[in-house]
């Protein structure tokens, strides 16, 4: 503790870097906590932790304690390369998991994302070990490394989204809620709910037990689906019987069943909770899967509904698929910003593969 203050004193430096480390920390929480559906967060979040670890490099070595410096070295040299393994081989997790999605899930596009993404992945490892780009002309050789720039980027918008969607689990419940909705998903036979719905439905449930006991108001809840063209009752309905019997009063219940998609379950959801209560100042909740509820949370804030998401248990091997989509989905949402920043990159190297081409024929003309 004495070294530990001495170097307060000793290291300006040092001292500067814990200011900033505790702005930056109080900046990600003040904006978590504010707004938690915000991809910024993430950025915030991961800047943190970078200076996190560089302060906590830098008091290590401090201490000018050997066998700690090299411990610590030892354990850092560890995480790297298993950061780099898991890297590398990551196609034999996806294969693996798209078995069991292949085995216990219906057959689907959706469902085989995991079975691309690893045989992708083997691909790009064949390419990366036998380098046939070594035989094209050094203009395409130079257009060609766009293709591991652009994927350097999506892996970073990636990584944010997957610190995103860790940080929104932990996003505090406050058991003091008007309204809770529940989002829906498909039908089984177009009129029984699913494992998966059923799973929202019993969250909720649980919660608002949960509520009461704590001697809170008896919360209300907004079932959100609509009827698909293949569903022969809305989910809405489906929904409101279901939880009618597992001992929920019908009077407790409000459907919403005309939308389409999320962003018109938060929309009409909203619609329904403003006239219920009078006004736009009740607290609400909504309800879905751990791997979705971040994306609809951000539907939630395009729809203006003060309202963030509670997910409740999905199987292991599923999350792998869903992830992926989510992902898709929040890409898409802000295609327009990542297509921008794709295009730059895809143009900085046509640039240098126009100069290295000019460059090429000036020195077979000389």
């Amino acid at each position: 503790m004495v070294q530990f203050f001495h170097l307060f004193q000793q290291n300006r430096e040092f001292t500067y870097l814990s200011i900033v480390l505790a702005i930056s920390l109080i900046a990600f929480l003040i904006s978590w906590l504010v707004e938690p559906r915000r991809l910024l967060n993430g950025t915030l979040f991961t800047i943190f932790i970078l200076l996190l670890a560089i302060w906590f490099t830098l008091l290590v070595f401090s201490t000018k304690l050997r066998t700690l410096i090299m411990f610590y070295g030892f354990l850092v040299m560890f995480l790297l390369i298993l950061v780099i393994l898991i890297i590398a081989f990551s196609w034999l997790f996806f294969l693996w998991n798209a078995y069991f999605v292949w085995k216990y899930e219906s057959h689907t596009l959706p469902n085989l994302l995991t079975l691309f993404l690893g045989i992708a992945l083997i691909i790009a490892w064949v390419i990366g070990l036998t380098s046939p780009a070594k035989y094209l002309p050094e203009w395409l050789k130079v257009l060609l490394n766009a293709t591991p720039a652009v994927a350097f980027y999506l892996g970073i918008v990636m990584y944010n989204f997957l610190v995103n969607l860790l940080l929104y689990q932990f996003v505090p419940r406050y058991y003091n809620q008007d309204y809770l909705i529940v989002l829906g998903s498909g039908l089984s036979n177009g009129e029984t709910v699913t494992p998966l719905l059923a799973g929202r439905i019993n969250r909720a449930i649980e919660f608002a037990q949960k509520q009461i006991a704590k001697g809170r108001k008896r919360p209300k809840f907004i079932m959100s689906g609509g009827q698909g063209g293949d569903e022969k009752i809305s989910e809405a309905q489906a929904m409101t019987e279901y939880a009618i019997a597992r001992g929920i009063a019908p009077d407790d219940i409000l459907r919403e069943d005309k939308s389409k998609n999320t962003y018109e379950n938060m929309l009409f959801s909203k619609r329904i909770a403003t006239k219920n209560y009078g006004s736009k100042k009740y607290k609400a909740k909504f309800f879905s899967n751990n791997y979705h509820i971040f994306r609809a949370g951000l539907y939630a804030k395009m729809a203006n509904l003060n309202a963030n998401g509670i997910g409740c248990y999905t199987r292991f091997y599923f999350l792998p698929n869903a992830i992926i989509r989510e992902f898709a989905g929040v890409f898409v949402m802000h295609k327009k910003r990542h297509f921008i920043f794709m295009g730059l990159i895809l143009f900085f190297f046509i640039i240098q593969a126009i100069l290295v081409a000019i460059g090429a024929t000036k020195y077979r003309m000389i």
